[in-house]
């Protein structure tokens, strides 16, 4: 599906309402981090609503968040200023990430990862945006292969992010809501 398409879908799913991805509560593997590291600068990368970028700010951490659904950012900004959160956000594509502004110390997707088709971009534009040692802690589907349809995270996809200069830190496996394969990435970047 092409980057209109897909931005249209997007787009018509935060306008109707129908986004189940959106929980609107932070998992606790990013809870998890958070107790675990020194604040710093973070990028949620597919923010959706801002929920992540609001635990963020509330943990210390100065956020920047983007998504390349215009009525999603929308929603974040408007969401973040009722409740007087400063944070970052604006619309961008995740091969690109034209607007960001490294470094940052954590980079945070939840969902983005395993839906772009150019995850060669996405790496590079990644590798720009993290620090030195910056962490990069990733959800996402899991698939065998790359032939297999949909969205997913397939073993080749692990061999060329750590091409990207990335060391796996942690990975737990599990299951989403719709008994998808899934997992939890925790990675670092390594000789920048």
């Amino acid at each position: 599906m092409n980057n209109f398409l897909r931005r249209f879908k997007f787009n018509t799913a935060y306008t109707l309402g129908n986004t189940p991805w959106d929980s609107g509560i932070s998992p606790p593997e990013l809870y998890d981090f958070l107790a675990a590291h020194p604040t710093g600068r973070a990028l949620d990368i597919g923010c959706g609503t801002g929920t992540n970028l609001i635990t963020l700010v509330n943990a210390g951490w100065q956020a920047d968040g983007f998504d390349f659904a215009p009525r999603a950012v929308n929603l974040a900004k408007r969401k973040l200023r009722k409740i007087s959160i400063n944070a970052r956000v604006f619309t961008d594509d995740a091969t690109q990430m034209k607007n960001i502004q490294p470094p940052y110390d954590l980079a945070l997707d939840l969902g983005c990862f395993h839906g772009i088709e150019s995850k060669a971009d996405y790496l590079t534009q990644l590798a720009r945006a993290l620090a030195p040692s910056g962490f990069w802690l990733m959800y996402g589907f899991l698939k065998p292969d790359t032939a297999q349809p949909g969205p997913g995270i397939a073993p080749s996809d692990l061999d060329l992010i750590e091409r990207h200069n990335l060391t796996l830190v942690s990975r737990q496996d599990g299951f989403d809501r719709g008994e998808k394969t899934s997992a939890w990435f925790l990675w670092q970047m390594s000789n920048k």
